[in-house]
């Protein structure tokens, strides 16, 4: 125990001086600099802090990390020097086509469905680069990976329920009709330090990474990224992140079984492969499905404005007002079109009263001094108006995306007479969970 304790010490001295660990940071710095862009884009103001939200993911990526860790090296989970290699290089060149394929269970899965057909040709590939490659896949234990998947998986459901809302960016999206409707995107990513038993000797000299104890076995410390991806026009950002959580929780459990069942048996190790690609898939088709079967939540009724977003540290929060709420009197004025509430504000500058009626239907009234220096429109985020020019694009995002801070927006244009079409295409709900 005392030599477990002292590797793991010098284990996050390794980590904590390799660049990877840091590159993982900064991608995720960079995509939350992204996500404030898309805020000022849509609601001209941020409603998050980049640095801060890069710190909140950092922290609880750790403590993620170390929890999967005990448990991959209590189950025994060890890789290969050059399996670990094999891994990121899938990992990495799934991520240029999309973010959310940085997914181990995309990476694993596809290791273990070219291991079944590399099995159909034992005398294929036996010298060079190639044959080195082969030979690392055919030594693979494909199962005790899929494991390793689900627990990541189950870390990410986790933090997708605890932390998932808290971090969604609301949005304007191209509703079923061709108008503009609110919703929000949910779209988070964690940096975890995994600590990996690997075989002394099997490969290490590949490896960027330490392998630490004595004896035949070491600790690598393995950097991965985790996180999941939705959209919804239909569902408060708090219910989406809770069905999304328990679809990655129910994932991961029956990963976690099928990969039990394939070290049991081997021929079942295939079939636990292609599940973990195609029920990762299905995770977003389902997502989407529901989407389209659900009416638009964030739109204005007849008779008030409803709340998109609340600034945070704004007057409208310290009222209570949530997203969701319908605004629907400012000092006695009731509410028709957006302009009537900076209207409504102006007629006492220094108090207002307002009428608000909840998610239940139920009417509260509220009332609070005004001061100079409170947020504009009291830090209050209204739906657009249907007839609104710039939607975003429901789609998921490129590593060159986040380089470049593309925020996918796109404008309507308006002719006279009528409502204009998007140029690019509609930006109907689309979901993808991600477990990268």
């Amino acid at each position: 125990m005392p030599e477990l304790l002292t590797s793991w010490g010098t284990a996050v001295v390794h980590l904590l001086i390799q660049p990877y660990y840091y590159i993982a940071i900064l991608f995720i710095a960079l995509y939350y600099r992204r996500q404030v862009a898309l805020e000022r884009k849509f609601i001209h103001v941020k409603l998050h802090s980049w640095g801060r939200e890069t710190w909140r993911t950092v922290w609880s990526g750790l403590v993620a990390g170390l929890v999967v860790s005990l448990a991959a090296v209590a189950l025994g989970i060890s890789l290969t020097g050059t399996a670990v290699a094999c891994i990121w290089v899938v990992s990495l060149v799934l991520m240029l086509f999309r973010v959310r394929y940085l997914c181990f269970a995309y990476s694993i899965g596809l290791l273990g469905i070219l291991q079944f057909v590399l099995s159909f040709f034992p005398d294929t590939l036996q010298s060079g680069l190639a044959g080195t490659i082969a030979t690392a896949l055919r030594e693979m234990d494909i199962p005790a990976l899929l494991v390793l998947a689900a627990l990541l998986h189950l870390a990410e459901a986790l933090l997708a329920r605890w932390q998932g809302a808290r971090l969604a960016t609301p949005l304007f999206l191209k509703g079923k009709r061709g108008k503009v409707v609110g919703g929000y995107q949910l779209e988070a990513f964690w940096p975890l330090p995994l600590f990996l038993l690997i075989p002394s000797g099997a490969g290490i000299g590949d490896l960027p990474w330490h392998p630490l104890l004595g004896g035949g076995l070491g600790l690598v410390s393995l950097p991965v990224i985790i996180g999941f991806s939705e959209m919804t026009q239909g569902l408060l950002p708090g219910r989406k992140s809770a069905r999304a959580a328990g679809r990655l929780l129910l994932y991961s459990i029956v990963l976690l079984a099928l990969s039990g069942l394939a070290a049991w048996w081997s021929p079942l190790t295939v079939l636990a492969a292609l599940a973990a690609v195609l029920l990762h898939e299905a995770l977003g088709w389902y997502s989407a499905l529901e989407e389209r079967s659900l009416s638009p939540v964030f739109v204005h009724p007849a008779a008030g404005r409803k709340v998109l977003a609340v600034l945070p540290d704004s007057p409208a929060q310290e009222l209570g007002i949530l997203p969701g709420e319908i605004l629907l009197k400012v000092n006695g004025v009731l509410l028709t079109d957006a302009a009537q509430l900076h209207e409504a504000l102006r007629m006492n500058p220094a108090f207002c009263k307002l009428e608000v009626q909840n998610r239940a239907g139920e009417s509260k009234y509220l009332q609070r001094a005004i001061y100079d220096g409170d947020h504009h429109q009291l830090g209050i985020i209204l739906v657009p108006e249907p007839d609104g020019s710039v939607t975003a694009e429901a789609k998921s995002s490129s590593i060159f995306s986040i380089i470049a801070m593309k925020t996918g927006a796109s404008r309507r244009s308006l002719p006279s007479g009528g409502l204009g079409r998007a140029k690019d295409a509609a930006a109907e709900p689309k979901k993808e969970s991600t477990g990268v």
